[in-house]
């Protein structure tokens, strides 16, 4: 178990100036930011972050929403993070996350769903070498 996890905040969530405020409910969960960078991703970098995905009708749509605007990339430290992250963030989709969680409170539907949260110790650690060198985790 791993006690790091990685996050984004989506276009939808920085362009409707959510990022305050999501960045204070994540450091009220417990987490600590290591690493942070605010960064508009070209279609390419998004689509080779997103290359898991390369396969699912959902890829282009994806692809084009997280290259649309910038988004805040963070890896978060706290025991347990991944899972305790994934309970802050809610369901994917907003309409069935819990009360309190951020998609709950910022995201606009199960496509702008306002942050990113890794699924497991394994892609947490891919998706923050994905934008942090090792000299820019603290």
């Amino acid at each position: 178990m791993s006690n790091k996890t990685f996050t984004m905040i989506k276009p939808d969530a920085v362009s409707a100036g959510y990022t305050g405020a999501i960045l204070d409910h994540i450091i009220k969960g417990g987490f600590k930011l290591v690493a942070m960078k605010y960064i508009h991703l070209t279609a390419a970098q998004a689509g080779k972050f997103y290359e898991v995905h390369k396969e699912r009708p959902f890829y282009g749509e994806l692809v084009d929403f997280m290259s649309s605007g910038p988004i805040v990339a963070a890896i978060l430290e706290k025991d347990n993070a991944v899972a305790d992250f994934r309970q802050l963030i809610g369901a994917t989709n907003p309409a069935e996350a819990a009360e309190g969680t951020i998609r709950k409170l910022y995201a606009r539907s199960i496509g702008e769903n306002a942050v990113h949260g890794s699924d497991s110790d394994e892609n947490a650690a891919i998706e923050g070498s994905f934008f942090f060198s090792g000299l820019e985790q603290f």
